[in-house]
C-alpha cells in the first residue's frame, strides 16, 4: 500500500498533476504528501536569499495545486545538494513513493549533466514514479505491466491490481516480451495466463499481448499503441549489500531495460524496486 508519497517540484507543474491523478485512486487517496523543493547550495550567499524566497514561492505554489486536505500535506524547503537531499528525504519520511519530473537524458549524458532523477534512480530502494517533461498527464485508467514472471514484475502486478480494482471502466495491460520463444497465443503463455487470472480473480478486466524483439523497444511500442496512462515496470536492485551506496553500472551508462523505458516511454513510468 502507498501511504507516504514523497514529490520534488521545481516550478513546471507536471509531478503536481500526476500527483492528483494518483489521488483520484482509491488506495490512494488517503495518502500523506510530502512536497519537497531544494535550493542548491552552489550560489553565492549574497543570492542566497532571494533564492530561498523564489524556493518558497514555488513549494507554496506546488501545494496549492495539490487539491488535498492541508492536513494530508508536509511542505519542505531545503538548501543543498538535491541529489542527496531528495534520497534524505525520502529516508527521514519512510517514503512509500518518489514522483520525480525527468529530462529523459539518456546513457552518461545525464550524469554530464548532472540529472537528480538519474542519480536518485540509481541509488534509492524505493519505488519511483517518472513524469518526463514532454509528456500529457492524464487520470488513471489503464495501466501496462511488463511481466516476465519474475518476483519483481509480479510485484508490479499487484501494485497495478491495488491501483485499478476499484476504478470503474479500468483495464489492465500486460506484454511479456519473449524474443525467442515459439509461442503464438496467450494460452500457451504461463507467464501472461498467471497474470491474467489474477487480474480476473481481482475484478479487473484484463488483456494482453505477446512481444517479439528487443524488449525496451517493444515495451514502449505497445504502451504509445494502447495509449496507456501509466506503465509500471520491475526495477531490480542487483548490487550486493557492500554496494548499495554505490551506482549501478548497468544504469550509470543507460543499458538497462529500465534506464531504457525510463527515457523512452511516452507515459509516466512507475519503477518498483524489489531486491535480486
Amino acid at each position: 500500500m502507498i501511504k507516504k508519497i514523497l514529490v520534488t517540484v521545481a516550478g513546471r507543474g507536471l509531478c503536481e498533476e500526476m500527483v492528483n491523478m494518483l489521488m483520484e485512486i482509491p488506495s490512494i487517496k488517503n495518502a500523506s504528501v510530502t512536497v519537497l523543493h531544494v535550493v542548491p547550495s552552489q550560489i553565492s550567499a549574497q543570492d542566497m536569499s532571494a533564492k530561498l524566497e523564489a524556493g518558497g514561492k514555488i513549494l507554496a505554489e506546488a501545494v496549492k495545486a495539490l487539491n488535498l486536505d492541508p492536513g494530508q500535506v508536509n511542505a519542505r524547503l531545503k538548501q543543498g545538494d538535491p541529489k542527496d537531499l531528495v534520497l534524505q528525504v525520502a529516508e527521514e519520511e519512510d517514503s512509500d513513493l518518489i514522483v520525480m519530473g525527468s529530462r529523459a537524458l539518456g546513457r552518461l549524458e545525464s550524469i554530464l549533466k548532472n540529472s537528480v532523477s538519474q542519480y536518485v534512480f540509481q541509488l534509492t530502494s524505493r519505488p519511483m514514479l517518472l513524469v518526463k517533461d514532454d509528456i500529457y498527464v492524464k487520470k488513471i485508467r489503464r495501466i501496462m505491466v511488463a511481466t516476465d514472471g519474475s518476483e519483481a514484475s509480479q510485484q508490479c502486478i499487484k501494485l497495478a491490481l491495488s491501483f485499478l480494482r476499484e476504478i470503474p471502466n479500468s483495464e489492465l495491460l500486460l506484454v511479456h516480451v519473449n524474443p525467442n520463444s515459439k509461442i503464438t497465443t496467450i494460452a500457451e503463455d504461463p507467464v501472461l495466463s498467471e497474470a491474467m487470472a489474477q487480474a480476473r480473480q481481482a475484478g479487473v478486466s484484463v488483456s494482453a499481448t505477446i512481444g517479439r524483439g528487443n524488449a525496451g523497444e517493444t515495451i514502449c511500442q505497445i504502451a504509445d499503441e494502447k495509449n496507456v496512462d501509466l506503465l509500471i515496470l520491475g526495477s531490480p536492485d542487483r548490487r550486493p549489500s557492500v554496494a548499495k551506496t554505490l551506482p549501478d553500472i548497468d544504469r550509470l551508462l543507460g543499458t538497462s531495460l529500465s534506464d531504457y523505458v525510463r527515457v523512452k516511454a511516452n507515459c509516466p513510468v512507475l519503477l518498483a524496486r524489489t531486491v535480486d
